[in-house]
Formats: structure tokens, sequence, C-alpha cells
């Protein structure tokens, strides 16, 4: 594994770079990507976003948020090549790994437990709370000069990995880079009004759509919600990825793991874990070909939302 500080003077003395983050963006990835984006535009770098898919309209407020491109919008891959919060290669989404079969110039950030060092340039840290606390360490080793715009998007990427600071993943250090970047101009405000306070209509239909598909299993201890293909597509919710929706699983009492399966595609599930005791919900999800962290981690598999729901109840009923 590389150094922050050798990546950083690296990022320094190239130019032409492509940042890109997983498919189904969360706040940590968009507020990452951005604050290196705008960071390295300071520098006079050519820099350009990348994204398989689209991004939520809470995000709207963060500066640049129009600068990202998707993967058909772009004719040639620039000479070097960012991963931000990408366990692995093919996290950045089917569209856009056929892409990059020839693995040259890659740097791979991040801090996933599971990230299996694709770059030429690692830095992985998985005690870390989010990749946009480690964007923060990198740029100032950069002795860039961080503005209230990198500022709130790195902002935003530590609030939603730590779940408003509620999560384990937030330790005294993640308090200090919040208090650090708060006094570098991060708003608050805008960030609890955008990120918390203004979901869109139909992501508040999804959470209504998963409750009405809500099921308890091992007397309680595990909650499911189901979201099938048709009735996403009959709520107009087809783009939309919550981040916190599962998360109201995991908030009721007696429950210590939390599923929430999501049909992307006819015969496709993708499954987001959540354990608030000891179960290793990563090891569940690596045994499913995906990864993340013990206590937050997702997977794809292939069947019914049933017949998936039945392999993840017996696999879950074995550990508890």
């Amino acid at each position: 594994m590389n150094t922050l500080e050798n990546i950083g003077k690296k990022l320094l003395c190239l130019d032409d770079y492509a940042i890109i983050g997983h498919s189904m963006p969360d706040g940590d990835s968009i507020g990452s990507i951005l604050a290196l984006y705008l960071a390295l535009r300071k520098k006079g770098k050519r820099v350009t976003i990348i994204m398989q898919d689209s991004l939520s309209s809470i995000y709207d407020y963060l500066p640049a948020i129009d600068d990202f491109y998707r993967p058909e919008d772009i004719e040639e891959i620039p000479g070097h090549v960012i991963f931000l919060d990408c366990a692995s290669l093919e996290r950045i989404g089917e569209s856009l790994l056929p892409r990059f079969q020839v693995r040259t110039n890659f740097i791979n950030i991040d801090h996933h437990q599971d990230n299996d060092f694709f770059g030429q340039d690692n830095y992985v840290e998985p005690l870390a709370s989010s990749t946009a606390e480690i964007v923060f360490r990198l740029l100032k080793s950069m002795e860039i000069d961080i503005d209230a715009d990198i500022a709130n998007c790195l902002y935003a990427g530590i609030i939603m990995d730590t779940g408003s600071f509620m999560n384990s993943n937030t330790s005294s250090t993640t308090m200090r880079a919040a208090a650090e970047l708060l006094d570098l101009g991060a708003d608050v405000n805008q960030a609890r009004n955008n990120l918390l306070e203004s979901k869109p209509l139909s992501e508040v239909l999804l959470l209504s759509l998963g409750l009405k598909n809500l099921e308890f299993h091992q007397e309680g201890q595990i909650a499911c919600m189901k979201l099938p293909y048709e009735e996403i597509i009959n709520i107009n919710a087809l783009d939309v990825h919550p981040e916190g929706t599962i998360n109201y699983l995991r908030s009721i009492k007696g429950v210590k793991v939390a599923l929430l399966l999501r049909e992307v595609s006819p015969g496709l599930i993708k499954i987001s874990f959540r354990s608030k005791d000891k179960v290793d919900v990563a090891a569940l999800a690596a045994s499913l070909g995906g990864g993340g962290h013990k206590m937050a981690a997702g997977a794809k598999k292939n069947g019914s939302l049933d017949e998936v729901s039945r392999l993840l109840f017996d696999m879950i009923e074995d550990v508890l």
C-alpha cells in the first residue's frame, strides 16, 4: 500500500484525470469525488468525473454536481484514473467496467475492509469512517486550500456514511475532521436541509412500498423489506437509490440484522445488509460475491425475491 503523501505528490505531478465512484452512488462517493475534483481543478488539472448511475436530488446543493458524465457521454477515458470508495473494480458498474479492461495508471482510495487493491497505487484505510475523511487528509497533505465548497462536499460524505455521526464507524478522528470542516466553511444547516429533510416524494413512496412488504423472522431478530420490480416501476422509483430506508428496520427494537431486497431488474436482486449487534454482515455479503463493512454491506443475487429471501434467512439464522 502506498502512503497518502506519495499519492498526493503523484497527483500534483500528473495531469488529465478521470475520477470514478461506485454504481448506485451514495453520499460518501459523491462528496469525495466532488471534493477531489474541485481541489485538482484548483491546481489547474484537467479532470473528468464519470459515474454509471444517476445521482439523488438531495445532492443538488453541492458545487459542481452537474459536472458528472455518464459512460455513454465519454468518447475517450483520460490517461490517469482515480477510483474513490470502490472496494473492487467491478463496483463501478456493468456499463462502465468494459472501458477499463487494461489496468494502467489506477489510483485506488477507499475505506472498505474487503478492498482488493486493484490499483497501481492503493490507499485503503478500513478504520476511517468514510472515503471523504481520507480525501480530507489527502488534500491537507497536498497543501490545497480547502474552501467552503470543498468543505461542504467532504462534510456531506462524512455525514452520510456515519449516519449523522451515529454509526459505529464514527471515531474521535472523524469528529475532529468534521469540526475542522465546519471551521473551513461547511454549512450544517445546508447539509441538514438537503441531506436529511429534502427527500423526494418517490423515495417516500419507496419506503411506503417497503413497509407494506415488511417481514420479521427469528422472533423479530431479522427484519426484511422487499421491493418488487413491477411495484417500483409503478411508483416511478426505478432510479431512486435511497441510502436511509434500511435504517428504519435497524432502528426497530429487537432487530439484529436488517435486510432490504430490491429487484433492480426482473430476476436480479440487490441486497442491502445492516447489523447493530455482533453479526458480521460483510462476511454474509462476501459469501454472495458482495462486500462492505462489518455492520453495513451489500451484494447482488439472481433469483426471485422469495428465493433470495429464503436463502438469506437460512444464512442469518445459522449465524444467530
